[in-house]
């Protein structure tokens, strides 16, 4: 019985066959991916034969079957591609095309920054020093529980209070010296 069945689906897939081609091509946008989708269908198609109600719409059948295939393939494109991060929050994270030197630690000394950083309240030296480490925003969002906005806006913050902290300590270190200069 079942025999019987796949050769009757296999008659009805034929004929509709240049349909199915058409449309696997313009849900594909290239002709080997539209064959593989086809091939695809097609074996689906014949494997279910006894799914198919008899006296129902074949190629609605089948084209809903090529549709459900194309989606999930897209999906799982889409899930694989999300390993590689490339969203524009993420963008000085994953910028490694050439390395930029940081040359922060010879102009200021290291143990003054790190002092500044510990200076700062915890809400902001946290995320700041996570990001610091590499982690990125979401990743950072999720550690801590907070929502990803609120992370954003603290590391910001906290980068534009040490910037503060560094021009204050320049002008007072230049005032020292300008006094120095003056009673020497």
């Amino acid at each position: 019985m079942l025999y019987a069945i796949q050769n009757q689906i296999q008659d009805q897939l034929d004929a509709i066959s240049n349909s199915l081609k058409a449309f696997s091509m313009k849900l594909t946008g290239n002709s080997d991916d539209a064959e593989d989708l086809y091939q695809d269908t097609a074996l689906r198609i014949i494997t279910n034969a006894d799914k198919y109600r008899q006296g129902t719409n074949f190629k609605a059948w089948a084209v809903t079957i090529m549709r459900n295939i194309f989606i999930n393939n897209y999906r799982k494109k889409v899930r694989r591609n999300l390993i590689i991060d490339q969203t524009p929050n993420d963008y000085y994270i994953n910028s490694g095309e050439r390395p930029i030197e940081n040359d922060g630690e010879t102009q200021v000394a290291y143990k003054e920054l790190v002092e500044m950083v510990d200076r700062l309240p915890d809400d902001f030296k946290i995320p700041f020093m996570m990001a610091y480490q590499g982690y990125k925003y979401d990743e950072i969002a999720e550690e801590l529980g907070s929502p990803l906005g609120t992370i954003k806006s603290r590391i910001f913050f906290a980068r534009r209070k040490l910037q503060k902290m560094y021009a204050d300590a320049t002008t007072n270190l230049l005032q020292e010296q300008q006094r120095n200069t003056k009673t020497a």
